[in-house]
C-alpha cells in the first residue's frame, strides 16, 4: 500500500492508488483530466474552444519581503497554467492568512500580487480572504488560474511523441538555489562569498516559466513545434523528464550531462548537500519538440535571452527510460522525494 511522503507532494504511487480512481463523475468535455505529472486540466467549453485550469498553493515566505513573495506566488500559479501552451487569463484566489499578518503587510503583499498579475495580463475574478487560527506561512491558501484558446492550440504533458527532442530552459535547481539565497543570505555570503551569493539571489526573479512557454509555442505546436510543456518543480529535471515520459506512455533518453548547471547553482547545491538535477526548480521549463522544429525553438529562446539546451530524446515505450550522467547510462527513475525540503529544514534549524 502506497504511503504519504514525510514531506512534499504525494508520490505517483499514492496518486495512482488513492486519487486517480476517485475523481467524481466523468464528463465527455474533459479532454485532459488529473494525471500524475500533468500540470493542467483541459475542458472543451464551446466548439473549437478549450479552457485550461491549474490549482496550486499560495506560497508566501515573509523573509523574502512581502512584495517579492507576492511576485513569486503569482508566477508559481501562472507558470503551471502556461504549460497548456495558452496564455494565462483569469485567476481565483483563496487567502487563509495567519493571525500574525498585519494590515500593513497585507497591503504591501496585495499591491504586489495585483501588479504581478496585471503584468501577466491576468484578471483576478473571484476569491476569499480571511485570517484564521491554525493558518501559518508559507502555505496561506490556494488559487486557480485559467487560460482559454483554440482547441488545436493547446498542449499537455501527456502529448510527447517518439522522436521529439527534449529541451530544458535556464538549467537545474533554479528555485532551490534562489530560495536558499533569499532565505539565508548572510550564511551564503560567509560560506561562498558575496559574488556567488548575489548571483544565487538574482535567480529568484528567474523562478517563472510563463515567458519561456510563450516564446517556445510562438514557433508552433503539435506537428509544427512544441508537443508538451512541463514545469520542473518537485524533484527537478530528473523528476520532470520522468513525468513527461510516464504521462505520455513513452520511453526517453535523458542526457543529464547536457543540462545547464550554473556556477552559483553548483556552489549552493553542493554546500547544502543536494543533487541539483533532483531539486525543485520553478523557472526551469522542460519541453518536447518535433525534431524538425527543435533548432527553431532553441533559436527563439536564445533570441529572447533565455538560456536553453537540448537534453534528450523521446523514445518508443519499448525502448525504456534511461539517463546518461557522467558518461554512464542507467535506468531513469523518479526521485520520489525532493531533497530540497529536508535540506531547507536542516538549514532553518541551523544545521
Amino acid at each position: 500500500m502506497a504511503e504519504l511522503p514525510e514531506i512534499g507532494k504525494v508520490s505517483p504511487d499514492v496518486f495512482g492508488e488513492v486519487i486517480l480512481p476517485r475523481l467524481g463523475r466523468p464528463h465527455p468535455e474533459v479532454l485532459v483530466g488529473p494525471q500524475s505529472g500533468v500540470d493542467v486540466g483541459i475542458v472543451r467549453v464551446a466548439p473549437g474552444v478549450v479552457m485550461a485550469t491549474t490549482t496550486d498553493p499560495v506560497f508566501v515566505v515573509p523573509a523574502y519581503g512581502f512584495a517579492r513573495a507576492a511576485w513569486f506566488a503569482v508566477h508559481i500559479l501562472a507558470s503551471d497554467a502556461a504549460m497548456s501552451g495558452l496564455a494565462p487569463r483569469y485567476m481565483t484566489v483563496d487567502l487563509n492568512l495567519p493571525l500574525e499578518m498585519t494590515t500593513a503587510e497585507f497591503r504591501t503583499f496585495w499591491e504586489a500580487f495585483h501588479q504581478a498579475a496585471a503584468d501577466l495580463d491576468l484578471a483576478i475574478i473571484s476569491g476569499h480572504t480571511a485570517r484564521y487560527e491554525g493558518c501559518a506561512y508559507p502555505m496561506v491558501g490556494g488559487a486557480t488560474v485559467f487560460a482559454l484558446g483554440p482547441e488545436d492550440a493547446y498542449v499537455a504533458t501527456n502529448m510527447a511523441r517518439p522522436g521529439d527532442v527534449v529541451v530544458c530552459t535556464k538549467g537545474a535547481a533554479i528555485e532551490a538555489t534562489g530560495l536558499f539565497a533569499a532565505t539565508f543570505p548572510d550564511r551564503l555570503q560567509e560560506a561562498l562569498g558575496p559574488e556567488v551569493a548575489r548571483a544565487a539571489d538574482a535567480l529568484f526573479e528567474q523562478m517563472t516559466v510563463v515567458r519561456d512557454a510563450r516564446v517556445a509555442v510562438g514557433v508552433g505546436v503539435r506537428d509544427h513545434g512544441v508537443t508538451s510543456l512541463h514545469d520542473a518543480t518537485e524533484c527537478g529535471v530528473l523528476g520532470g523528464v520522468y513525468e513527461i515520459a510516464e504521462a505520455s506512455g513513452v520511453g526517453v533518453h535523458l542526457n543529464a550531462d547536457a543540462v545547464i548547471i550554473r556556477p552559483e547553482v553548483e556552489a549552493v547545491t553542493r554546500y547544502f548537500g543536494i543533487d541539483p538535477l533532483a531539486s525543485i526548480s520553478e523557472g526551469t521549463l522542460l519541453l518536447t519538440v518535433r525534431p524538425a522544429y527543435a533548432d527553431a525553438v532553441l533559436e527563439a529562446l536564445a533570441g529572447a535571452g533565455i538560456a536553453a539546451s537540448a537534453i534528450g530524446e523521446i523514445l518508443p515505450p519499448e525502448a525504456g527510460r534511461r539517463v546518461t550522467r557522467g558518461g554512464r547510462t542507467t535506468e531513469l527513475v523518479h526521485p520520489r522525494v525532493d531533497p530540497f525540503w529536508q535540506a531547507f529544514a536542516r538549514a532553518a534549524a541551523g544545521a
